[in-house]
């Protein structure tokens, strides 16, 4: 019975859940005038050693069971913070590719809807990774990340600098 209810639970809050990672978070009315003062820059080249498998295993190799299981947790909290911010950043590139797609240039209006598509899907893959980032913390070694969430996000970024040209001011960092 209990199952039956958290089940249903479930069921009703996902629309919900989907329908608030396809939006984002309410905006400054400037965002759409200069995004790039809103994005947060990111360290993608950090973020892929901290979800790269290989480094994960260099460490278990190289460190005390004890040790490795307490920086594998620091090393996913990291983690964590750096898929918020991406994905907070995601929120912002989907209503800026909101506006693009709007355009009466058939390329930017392309460019706009690839931008909301890709932005829509990158808020749903970092919502399923964080808690499995939080099982790892649990259970250090068991679960493990690729460098995917972050080759998305620098496509993403790269279609915003592509869209230049529609929001001149918009030059995010993406080191």
């Amino acid at each position: 019975m209990t199952a039956s209810i958290i089940l249903v639970v479930i069921a009703l809050s996902l629309p919900l859940i989907l329908l608030r990672l396809s939006k984002g978070q309410k905006l400054a009315p400037d965002v759409l005038r200069n995004p790039s003062n809103y994005i947060h820059s990111v360290d993608l080249q950090a973020f892929r050693n901290l979800v790269d498998p290989a480094e994960e295993e260099f460490l278990r190799s190289h460190l005390s069971a004890n040790d490795f299981r307490q920086i594998q947790r620091e090393r996913l909290r990291a983690a964590v913070d750096y898929i918020s911010c991406v994905r907070d950043n995601a929120g912002i590139l989907v209503r800026v590719g909101e506006a693009a797609r709007k355009s009466t240039d058939p390329a930017i209006a392309a460019a706009g809807t690839k931008l909301v598509d890709d932005a829509i899907r990158f808020r749903m893959y970092a919502f399923v990774a964080v808690p499995k980032l939080y099982v790892g913390m649990l259970l250090p070694g068991r679960t493990s990340m690729s460098g995917s969430l972050a080759d998305t996000y620098e496509e993403m970024t790269g279609r915003l600098v592509s869209l230049g040209q529609y929001y001149p001011a918009s030059r995010p960092s993406t080191s």
